[in-house]
Order: C-alpha cells, then structure tokens, then sequence
C-alpha cells in the first residue's frame, strides 16, 4: 500500500477517534455505528480512487458519492433502489428539519432521533472527506486537526453541565496518530526527519513547526469560539433558526424546565401562520367530544413552565387502567372509540390522544405512554401520516360533585404541582379571589371566572410569550393575550391557592363534518389548564375566551364566563353522557375560522397544501442552484472563448489572394492594417488553442516552440485534413507573431479554432468531452494557481508583519541591554 492510501485509512481511523466527544450527547452507540459505517464507505472509496489514479477531483467526487450512499442506505426514504432518488433529498430535508426540532426538544443526553442521527452522519462523514483531503492529497495533516476540533466544540456548545474531558483525550490520540503516520511517511519518502528545533537562525526568529503550531492554535481559537454560534444548541444555534419555520407542528425553541421541551414556543409558531393547514381528521362514537391532548407543562420555576422529558413503558406492554391512577373513583366513565387520521404536515413524537386511554392499536413504531402525563410519546417515530385507532374513558361530573374534592395531605407526592414563583402582585391577586370559598372546587372557579370580558381580559394573538413567569406576570398586568397565557396564569394562580395545575397542549375538537368526523387543523392548536382535585383527577378548565378559540368546548363544571351564569338545576344535572357530557351540548359546531373571524375556504385564503409547494420549490430552487454552479466553470470557458474569438476576428477589408507555402496562408484572404493588431490576433488565438489542448488532456510544454507543439498535437490527437492544416497555421502564426518582424496577416484564425476543436471532440473519449464542456480543466487549474498565488501573497504579508513585530520586540531591547 502506497503512502497517500495508507494515510487514507490513518485519516479515516483518527476521524472516527475524534468523534467519541458525540458519545457524550446520544444515550446508546447507534450513532457510532452508523459513523462507522460511512467512514469505512468513504476510506474505500478513496482508496479505491487513489489506486486507479484518478485526479483530486475525481477523489473527492467519490467520497461524496461515498458519503451519499451510506446516507441513503442508513436512512431510506422507503423509495430508493440502492441509490438516491428524487424523493431522498425531500427525506433528507425533513430529517434535517427534524433535528432541529429535536434539538429544542431533548437535553443531553438525546435518545436515538433519526434527525439527530443523521446531521450527526452527515457532520462525520463530511469531517472525514476534509481530513482525508488536508492528510492524504494536500499534505497539511495538522491542518486536519481544524475540524477535528469542529466535532469536540460541539459538546461544549450543547452540554449543560461540564464536558467530560476522556472522549477529548481520545480524540486528541487520533489527532496525534495522524500526524505521527504522515512524519513517518516523510521519513521513508526523504530518509530523514524534519524537526524544525530552529537551528541557524536568530533566537528570536521562531522556528518553522512553532510558527505554524501558533497559526493552528490562533485558527483553532478562533474556530472553537465561532462554531458554536453555528452549531443547533438548546436554545439558539444556526441550525435552530433554519429550523424554526415549518408546517409541521414541532416543538419550538425557548427556555424550558432542564432546557428540554417549550411546547409554548410550539404553539405560538403554528397559531401565528399564515396558512391554514390541515392536520388530524378524528371520528369517534362520542357524542360531545373534548379535546385532544398530546403533552403538558407541569414544572413552574422563576424561568417559567416547562416540561419534563416523558418516561413510561412501552406501548406494546399494555396500557394502566386510569381510573386506578387517577384515583377517581367518585368519577363515572364512559367507554367510546376513536379512529385519529395524521397528515404529513404533523411531525412530532407526542401522539395526540383523548385523556384515560386504555388501548392503542395500529400505531406504527416504537411508541410508549407516561402514565402521570399521559403522553404518548416515541424516540425514533414521529406522527406523520399515521392512522391508528385509542379506545378511552371519559369522566362524567357535575360541579357538586366536584365540590366534594378534599385538600390533598400536606406530604402527598402531587403537592409538587403546586410550586410556583414568589411573586406579591400574583399572591394578592388569588387570596382576594379565594377568600371566603370553603371547597378546592370553589377556589378553583373563582380564579377561573376571573379571566372574563367583565375584569378586563381579551383575546389577541398580537402578544407572544415563551412561558416565562415574568411574562406571566405581565399577563395579568396587561388582560390580552391568546390561549397559553390564559392556561400558564391559571395554572399559577391556582397553584398559588395550594391545588396542584398544570398546562395541557393539544388541539380543539375542530371543525365537525358529520357523522362524528372532525378536520382539525393548525387553527385549533390550543392550551388549557389541568386541576387535580382528589378522588377525580385532572380535571380541565379552559380560561381562554370561547369566542377566540376555532372549535372550543365548555362544560357544565366550567361554563363560558363571558355568558350567563347556568341556573343551579342545570350546574347539578344528573351524571349520564347526554345531559353533563364533557363538553357542553349547546355549543354551536361552527365551522373552523381564522382568529379574525374569516372563514380560510373563502376565496383568495391560502390552500391547505402550500406547505407542501413550499417544500417543492425550495427543493427545486436548491437543486436550480447547485446546477448552476456547477455550469460555473463551463461558463466562464464559453465567455473566455467568445472573447478571444472577438479578439481574432477581421475589421478591414478582403482582398484576392493565393497559397502561400512558406507563410501556409489560404485562399481569400483577410488582411489586416496594422501589424500590431495581427500580433495580437496570432497570441489571443494561441492562448485559446493552448486551453483547448488543456481540456482535451494533450500535454502542454512551454519549452516548445510553437510549431513543434502543433506538430506534436497533430500527431499525438491524430488530428488529418482541416484540422492538421488549422494546427499548423496557428503554430505558423504564433511563430511569426514572436519572432518574426511582420506577423502573419489576413488568415482566419477563429475558423481554425473550431476546426481544430472538432477535430479533438472527435479524437476524444466521451469522458474526455464531457470534462472539457462541463469541467474544464483549463479554468480550473487557473483557479488553483490564482488561489495559491493569492495564498503566497497573503503568506508573505502576513511574515512581513510579524518581522516587524519581533523587530520591535521588547523582550528582544532588553536582552540587548543586559549584553550591555
């Protein structure tokens, strides 16, 4: 194995080395496995590019081609055939949108997400393409250390806690292999060893591997404090805001209880689109349904309410009976059916469900339900385009009933729900609501009736909040607002009277369309506020005004109280479903509306699929953009071309004339009037041939005279006929043009240009002319030799610089006054 495959398979090796700081952000080793898996594809790749000797942008083509394909294979759209279709790159952009929901979603470390796992790839992969390129290609194997770096910043960025320093280490020994092996292969290359120890230069002066130690310690520096910026984080990162926007309803960003969940972020993204999109379609048998929840924010603290990461059992163990964890047992309940239809638009690992679930069937995935939030919850699924069926319970209660709920014992563990923030205006606000109610049920009413038109509150979805408690407390200061300040306040209130709250997020019943079906879009998305009363559960109160909510539902035990109060018979109905049913059965199913008041089917509102176009033609704009730079080099050889086919062509006049052996000129020829201009004729033409001979693969030496090289290009392309005789005339030409007094006037030299190009098209593989039309070598060797120049100025700048810095150096005045 040559040296450049060797330190392929070294590269390859230190790269996977320097991944282990990922082992401190995902939970299991799938990751690396799949890491693992891409490096081998891309290592081989290499190797295999290196030992058919294809040029460095061949080498780098396979690799990308590599690192394609185990992506491809590793995360299938379901629709691929060993390679990547149309469809895989919309797949791989919904994968990148869902890690970047899920960033915002979990705290480190993060279960097996497909999303996190494959930027995590991704990164791997392309980390590894840069480090075999600077080790095995470039020769700039400390270089290789810059990203390696780039792998090790991303704990730092995203652990909450300090960063375990062993897979640092690890990694370090990976970065210090690479560098051995490629000393190594300097030894058996030259015979011996560089060591730059500084020797016959002043003391001053650093020596070549300090000076270029300094520049890759400036650089790491410099890269570790940035990239973080990039990096998805909890709460910001690049990543995160490209994110941020979506038709799904993923979890949004922003502060949460252990920097896990804001749901509230969630909720704010999907109320303040513009669009309405079309989310669930549910039916079910019950008459009067309530809402669909799918996760609550239970934890209040100085930083607001956030939301614990779920834990339970899987779903496939069964489901606990709810009426034993509830403890209601002065609870009726009610057995219905409901059949839940997810469209692609609804991406997130919390299934939306009815409250007392007691089977779900047909779910797909791995999927599995907290019983103390009630959440359905999945670490590799999400709910797109799923259709399952949940059997469930629904607690029948009046509000007497409800006044029999007891104040839970002092050292009950749900007393938990009942911290809150200390904050005086809240304090006053709830003992002047509580004072004098004898039941926890009555408390609980007053500080829900608070929240009416009368005491000032109204709907507007002009405020935005992240659930902190600060912009709780505003709430209450300023009365307008939409749902989740109105479900966040009351759960604090209520806490604040000592009865356990918290919020609930999911959907409104929605839109019904008949026969117990109802489209239930982003319109609905919705918060409320959970109450645990002793011997009954959780029980829901929706604080936020009816009339701003599309598909809203009131009950008996917390009616609309913007309205008239019910008379005392109808509070004290009797417990069967149609007369006390969880959402009371005189509320109107109006069609979904806008929070304006607009009807969204009406003309001119948007179609429910424009998120789906959106997704299109942005997938179409990117694939339009990478197409064109590609075409970036063929371009600039066509306008090149042009432009000195413009330089060639005649301004004077024609006149008769014959062969000319000794000048090789032809019939009708075209003189020019000034020498100079035919001089300058013959070189344009020349440069252009000398590119054409660079893309068509014909090997260029600039010691030749020019018609020695014509002659070899005739005889090397076996180029016969019009093309020999154009060969031969610009080398004549070229000739005349340099040495002789007058040049060659009055042959046409853009015509033997073409004629000469035929002529190599038609010698020429199709491998050949596929690269000289798309990309040309010609333009890109200009682009290498004026990136190195520009890097050689910049060098020299730069050591100039730092001459004059260590001429002027105070250390260095010093030593001379004390030889003094």
């Amino acid at each position: 194995m040559t040296g450049r495959r060797r330190l392929g398979m070294v590269a390859a090796a230190a790269t996977l080395l320097s991944a282990a700081p990922l082992s401190s952000i995902f939970e299991s080793w799938t990751w690396l496995l799949q890491c693992t898996l891409t490096v081998l594809m891309i290592a081989g790749a290499a190797v295999g590019a290196r030992t058919l000797r294809f040029p460095t942008w061949a080498q780098t083509l396979s690799m990308i081609v590599a690192l394609t394909l185990a992506l491809t294979w590793i995360f299938p759209s379901g629709k691929e055939i060993l390679i990547p279709q149309p469809a895989t790159l919309g797949h791989f952009l919904d994968l990148f949108r869902q890690a970047g929901e899920d960033t915002r979603a979990y705290g480190v470390p993060v279960p097996d997400r497909d999303g996190l796992l494959f930027v995590a790839v991704l990164g791997i992969g392309v980390v590894a393409i840069a480090v075999d390129l600077l080790t095995a290609v470039f020769r700039r194997p400390a270089l290789a250390g810059l990203p390696m770096l780039a792998i090790y910043s991303i704990p730092v960025a995203v652990y909450l806690d300090s960063v375990p320093v062993l897979p640092f280490i690890v990694g370090a020994c990976g970065y210090m292999w690479l560098l051995v092996a490629d000393n190594v292969d300097r030894v058996r290359r030259f015979g011996r060893r560089f060591t730059g120890d500084g020797r016959d230069v002043d003391v001053w002066e650093p020596s070549p591997l300090a000076a270029a130690g300094r520049r890759i310690g400036v650089l790491g520096v410099i890269v570790a404090v940035l990239l973080p910026l990039a990096v998805p984080t909890v709460s910001g990162g690049l990543l995160s805001q490209l994110t941020q926007a979506g038709s799904g309803a993923g979890l949004g960003s922003g502060t949460g209880s252990n920097g896990r969940i804001n749901l509230f972020a969630s909720l704010s993204g999907q109320l303040t689109q513009n669009a309405t999109i079309n989310l669930l379609k549910v039916t079910t048998n019950e008459p009067d349904p309530f809402y669909l929840r799918f996760g609550v924010a239970e934890a209040l603290t100085d930083e607001g309410f956030g939301n614990q990461t779920p834990k339970g059992n899987s779903l496939s163990r069964g489901l606990p009976d709810p009426r034993q964890l509830a403890a209601s047992s002065q609870a009726n309940y009610f057995a219905y059916r409901a059949e839940i239809e997810v469209s692609g638009d609804l991406r997130q690992s919390m299934a939306p469900l009815y409250t007392y679930p007691t089977g779900v069937q047909n779910i797909n995935g791995n999927w599995a339900y907290d019983s103390s939030q009630q959440v359905l919850f999945a670490a590799r699924t999400t709910t797109s385009e799923q259709k399952y069926t949940i059997d469930y319970l629904r607690p029948r209660f009046t509000a007497a009933e409800l006044r029999t709920a007891e104040a839970l014992p002092r050292n009950d563990p749900l007393r938990q729900y009942t911290a809150a923030p200390d904050d005086a205006v809240v304090k006053a606000q709830v003992e002047e609501l509580i004072a004098g109610k004898k039941t926890e049920y009555d408390k609980v009413r007053a500080i829900y009736g608070f929240f009416s038109a009368d005491n000032g509150f109204k709907y507007s979805l002009s405020t935005q909040t992240s659930g902190a408690a600060s912009e709780i407390a505003t709430f209450l200061n300023t009365r307008t607002g939409y749902c989740q300040q109105y479900a966040a306040a009351m759960a604090w209130m209520v806490r604040e009277a000592g009865i356990p709250a918290r919020v609930a997020f999911g959907f409104t019943r929605g839109t019904s369309l008949g026969n117990g079906v109802y489209q239930i879009t982003n319109r609905n998305a919705h918060a409320w506020t959970e109450v645990y009363l002793d011997g009954f559960g959780w029980v829901p109160f929706d604080a936020t005004p009816a009339g701003g909510v599309a598909g809203s539902a009131r009950s008996s035990w917390a009616p609309n109280v913007d309205q008239a109060e019910p008379s005392a018979s109808a509070s004290a109905g009797t417990t069967t479903p149609d007369d006390d049913s969880s959402a009371a059965p005189n509320q109107p199913q109006t069609p979904d509306r806008n929070i304006d008041g607009s009807n969204p089917t009406a003309e001119g509102a948007t179609p429910a699929d424009s998120g789906a176009w959106t997704t299109a033609l942005l997938i179409v704009a990117g694939f339009a953009l990478l197409v064109a730079l590609l075409l970036v080099p063929a371009m600039l050889r066509v306008l090149q071309r042009r432009r000195r086919h413009a330089a060639t062509e005649s301004v004077t006049t024609v006149v008769a004339g014959g062969p000319d052996g000794q000048d090789g000129t032809v019939s009708d020829i075209v003189v020019t009037t000034e020498s100079t201009r035919a001089r300058a004729d013959a070189h344009a033409a020349w440069d252009e041939l000398i590119d054409t001979m660079v893309d068509y693969q014909v090997t260029v030496d600039p010691t030749e005279t020019p018609r020695l090289t014509a002659q070899r290009l005739i005889k090397e392309s076996e180029l016969s006929g019009d093309s020999a005789e154009a060969a031969t005339l610009l080398g004549t030409a070229e000739e005349r043009a340099r040495y002789a007094r007058q040049p060659m006037q009055g042959v046409e030299l853009t015509a033997a240009l073409g004629r000469i190009r035929a002529g190599l098209g038609e010698a020429a593989t199709f491998r050949v002319k596929a690269r000289a039309m798309l990309l040309p070598p010609s333009v890109l060797i200009g682009w290498r030799l004026g990136a190195a120049e520009a890097f050689t100025r910049l060098a020299e700048r730069a050591t100039t610089v730092r001459d004059a810095m260590v001429r002027f150096s105070p250390r260095r005045f010093m030593n001379k006054r004390a030889t003094h």
